[in-house]
């Protein structure tokens, strides 16, 4: 049997600047090849060129020297995975307990990432400048050797005209904009043109109001309000304030490259058939719409749709979605929880203790903790930094996983001034709070960091108290959408919980729970069956009944909603022991038996009562009439009784007088007249 290719890591104490602690590693990289230098990008590049011709996975852990390295690989068939250790563990006043951090952070970078999916975004770079006086038109002069410019003044005062217009200059106010990169769509109300014999000021020609405008780029110097929501989330709108020179430039810069064709992540895989959004026309689930910032999401009748060119890849969607129609691509959860897996279980082989795992995004996370570590203490030596694509990416399976892997803490760092609302990051701790509560983890285990001083994140994360872990970590490792993932993570967690508890109640709007159904009032109309979207509610082919799975429940509320007799309350929730018992009915009753067939044919107490009403106070039904017996018969048998007897719906039933048209008003009039 051939052995795999050897696992080679290569480590650097850069110049003797951190402290390796190479039995860790071993022990938390449990089959690789460990060889430590002290300047490998230097003096040992020779070593290094030696390990790259070799067969199999070649990880460095260094990420400065990332090109030279690249270089020097040459062509190899196997990329190089490069992790920066440096800046992460070993650049601290920790670093000489940062062994197992290190072990950890190799086993993280280990975990495959599939590739995700594309969209094709292009500009021919027609851009409108939308401004308020001079500033836009010189905006428009830097640009239009560049771009196809236009300019257009909103509500403009005294502005005296080119002597040469090599670009149009209108005016007029955006009303309404919509679109992305490529393709913005503007309504424009007081729209003219100026006219030609403008003299020492634009003279304009007579305002209309609903004009349209198309173009690929947008750049908004107004000083107004911004025209899109999360306007610094929308490709290809750019924004400044008029006052300020060098954002404008700025502004300027960044628009006069985006031309051609560009690559863009499509950042949403979504799976209509396990969207939970509505049906029958009546709203279930929408935490999606309540979440997108951008707008990107949209009703679709029964599904909702997701515009990839306007998603700017937040993912509070898919952390958000109950089904898992919305999932996220860059990476999916199951990757992300295979890499969390690798890193906790890494560190504790390697003996570290106490982990608080640090999530955050390249952007804004990876340059803070850089800096803390070249111009402060660094990371402490149990802060295991995760980096993600977006901080609101992560749902609740990660969080609960992270805690069943032998996390202490979780912390998710974000910017002092978010781009924008982080209310689905906020249910998810919410939640997340409320889950390790109920099983025994006290104190705050889940919150955020929200600065962008590196000395303030520093000192945060060594304030954190150190609390109870689960004894012996978990090992599962799951593949699947996120739901599942959740599932069993949650089932894992509460085995290996200090204090489980079999239910544990949930806030208002998590995607967990049961339902409160008044079985009174329930006439088992079965209508919220026919409207659940994943089959949590049931029926009975053989006899009516009601029945219902939580696991299977998402809390969409679209039974709650249908229920004729409004006798449904959602009830948000965990209970740990409905994989046991999955099928539990809530009503059942005995069947009504046709008097004739003896034919099932609905609910014995819906069709007594339906009679009770009916005799002696309708006129279609006197006591002791024999016509009351059809209403205890299938309708198939209705049928055949009312045409043997030939029932008679009007019999005794008085003449109605002829209905009165206008030409017996007009006849009724001459007659008087």
């Amino acid at each position: 049997m051939a052995h795999p290719p050897p696992k080679t890591i290569l480590l650097c104490s850069c110049e003797d600047t951190m402290h390796l602690d190479t039995a860790a590693v071993r022990i938390g990289c449990r089959n690789s090849e460990i060889a430590t230098f002290r300047q490998l990008c230097r003096a040992e590049l020779d070593q290094f060129r030696s390990a790259a011709k070799a067969e199999g996975s070649l990880t460095v852990g260094c990420m400065q020297e990332v090109p030279l390295f690249s270089d020097e690989a040459g062509e190899r068939p196997r990329p190089i995975d490069f992790i920066n250790l440096r800046e992460t563990a070993g650049w601290s006043t920790e670093g000489g307990q940062a062994g197992p951090k290190m072990a950890a952070l190799l086993a993280a970078a280990a975990e495959p990432t599939p590739d995700f999916p594309l969209i094709n975004m292009s500009s021919e770079g027609v851009i409108l400048i939308y401004g308020r006086d001079e500033t836009a038109i010189e905006a428009g002069r830097l640009l239009a050797d560049h771009l196809d410019v236009s300019v257009m003044i909103t509500r403009p005062a005294q502005i005296a005209p080119p002597s040469t217009i090599s670009f149009p200059i209108v005016k007029g106010t955006i009303r309404n904009a919509k679109g992305h990169f490529g393709s913005f769509e503007l309504t424009i109300d007081d729209y003219a043109a100026p006219r030609p014999s403008s003299r020492d000021a634009f003279i304009f020609e007579a305002p209309r109001d609903g004009a349209a405008s198309r173009c690929d780029l947008v750049l908004d110097l107004s000083g107004g309000p911004p025209l899109f929501p999360a306007h610094d989330l929308r490709d290809g709108y750019m924004r400044a304030d008029p006052r300020d020179p060098a954002a404008m430039l700025r502004a300027v810069l960044k628009a006069r490259d985006l031309v051609g064709s560009f690559d863009k992540p499509k950042y949403i895989n979504f799976t209509a058939d396990l969207c939970a959004h509505s049906r029958s026309q009546l709203t279930g689930c929408h935490r999606c719409l309540d979440l997108c910032p951008t707008g990107a999401i949209t009703p679709d009748g029964d599904h909702v749709k997701i515009a990839a060119e306007i998603c700017a890849g937040c993912g509070q969607c898919a952390a958000a979605c109950p089904t898992g129609a919305a999932s996220y691509a860059l990476p999916p959860a199951d990757t992300l929880s295979h890499k969390l897996r690798a890193l906790l279980l890494a560190y504790d082989q390697a003996g570290g203790p106490q982990p608080v795992v640090l999530l955050h995004d390249g952007a804004h996370g990876t340059p803070l903790i850089n800096a803390l570590a070249r111009h402060g203490d660094g990371l402490p030596a149990n802060v295991l930094p995760l980096a993600v694509n977006e901080v609101t990416q992560v749902g609740l399976e990660i969080v609960v996983a992270a805690f069943a892997y032998g996390a202490a803490n979780v912390r998710f760092l974000l910017r002092a001034k978010p781009l924008h609302d982080l209310a689905g990051l906020s249910q998810t701790i919410a939640m997340g709070d409320a889950i390790l509560s109920g099983l025994g983890f006290a104190g705050r285990r889940v919150s955020t960091i929200e600065t962008d001083d590196p000395d303030t994140l520093g000192e945060t994360l060594r304030g954190i108290e150190p609390g109870a872990t689960v004894q012996r970590p978990a090992t599962f490792k799951t593949v699947g959408k996120r739901r599942d993932l959740l599932r069993f993570g949650l089932s894992e967690l509460h085995r290996i919980a200090p204090a489980p508890t079999d239910v544990v109640a949930l806030p208002e709007g998590a995607p967990l729970g049961g339902i409160s159904v008044d079985v009174d009032g329930c006439t088992l109309c079965l209508s919220c069956v026919s409207v659940c979207p994943t089959g949590a509610l049931l029926d009975d082919p053989d006899r009516p009944a009601l029945k219902f799975v939580e696991d299977a429940c998402v809390q969409c509320g679209l039974c709650k909603s249908t229920c004729p007799e409004k006798v449904i309350t959602l009830v948000p929730r965990i209970d740990f022991t409905a994989d046991s018992a999955r099928t539990r009915i809530i009503k059942e009753e005995e069947p009504a038996l046709c008097i004739r067939c003896s034919k099932p044919f609905g609910v014995k107490s819906t069709i007594d009562k339906v009679a009770s009403k009916l005799e002696g106070r309708n006129w279609m039904f006197p006591v002791g009439d024999k016509r009351l017996d059809t209403v205890r018969m299938c309708a198939d048998c209705r049928v055949i009784t009312m045409s043997e007897q030939q029932f008679d719906p009007f019999s005794g039933v008085g003449e109605r007088a002829p209905v009165r048209t206008t030409d017996d008003y007009l006849r009724e009039r001459e007659s008087k007249n």
